[in-house]
């Protein structure tokens, strides 16, 4: 664990560091100075031809209908979000609509999540109305799909939320969080906090997870949460969009229908203990989903 009250970039090196080495995700390196975007294109492309299961015209149109809908925030940050969350899920559609043999581009391999690319990079500049540089973004196949912003033990983890809160108002950066699917924030002492766009503060969730090996909280929960198999499968399964809010499953959520899938597979009977007001509906939605 660094020393109390070291600075901010310190923490930030050491965790670039764990997804590298640990995660191994690919380093993108200080983008301060870079033209960004959360769709880039060039890594998108890469991923796609890797697959050699698109033509170039197909390609091409899908990434067109992907930036187009996460350029398209005039109805506002959630219904662009939305919009690309089903790009993401369910594929492009690249046939047309009037197409009676519909052909859709999957932007992510979610069954097979090593298959995928991913990315971090720092200080990611993105300009708007006001130009914000979050501290870091996970980048899977070149979509933004992740911000976390970084804290010194000695600064409370809600500063880094309130600056989430800011970077999606109107007034700076919300364009960038149209394909983002989860936000951070964290330091050494209060671990990692998680939320979706538009999470008010109080309602942000502390990640939770048994671990003895790892004394660090903050390194614990990047470990366990940007595993690349658990970061897709949480963001395919454990994610709704309900009557105008995003919403993501807590920890006792996710944990409940992990241990649920075995014996739904089984055909077996089980029971789930909800303490008032944990989300009984909202676990049933999710195991339903799944």
């Amino acid at each position: 664990m660094e020393q109390i009250g070291s600075k901010e970039i310190v923490t930030q090196k050491r965790i670039i560091r764990l997804f590298e080495k640990q995660l191994k995700y690919s380093y993108q390196g200080d983008w301060t100075e870079r033209t960004n975007s959360n769709v880039e294109e060039s890594l998108l492309e890469k991923y796609l031809f890797a697959t050699k299961a698109y033509s170039s015209g197909e390609i091409s149109s899908a990434i067109n209908l992907l930036k187009r809908a996460s350029g398209n925030i005039a109805a506002g940050l959630y219904h662009a979000n939305k919009e690309v969350y089903g790009l993401l899920r369910y594929g492009v559609n690249v046939s047309g609509e009037a197409s009676e043999n519909k052909k859709y581009v999957q932007l992510i391999d979610w069954t097979n999540p090593s298959a995928n690319d991913f990315y971090i990079a720092e200080e990611v500049t993105v300009k708007g109305v006001n130009s914000k540089r979050p501290d870091l973004v996970i980048y899977v196949n070149g979509i933004a799909l992740a911000v976390i912003e970084l804290k010194r033990s000695t600064v409370s983890v809600h500063h880094g939320i309130r600056q989430h809160l800011d970077n999606q108002s109107k007034e700076f950066i919300p364009q960038f969080f149209t394909t983002v699917q989860l936000v951070f924030a964290g330091n050494d002492t209060e671990g990692l906090h998680y939320g979706v766009i538009k999470t008010p503060e109080k309602f942000w969730l502390r990640w939770k997870e048994p671990n003895t090996e790892v004394a660090n909280e903050l390194d614990r929960s990047v470990l366990q949460f940007f595993d690349k198999n658990r970061l897709l499968e949480y963001i395919h399964d454990f994610l709704i969009y309900d009557g105008g809010v995003k919403k993501a499953a807590r920890p006792n959520q996710f944990f409940a229908i992990q241990a649920t899938k075995p014996r739904v597979k089984a055909k077996d009977s089980g029971i789930i203990w909800h303490s008032q007001g944990s989300g009984k509906s909202l676990t049933m939605i999710w195991l339903a989903k799944w």
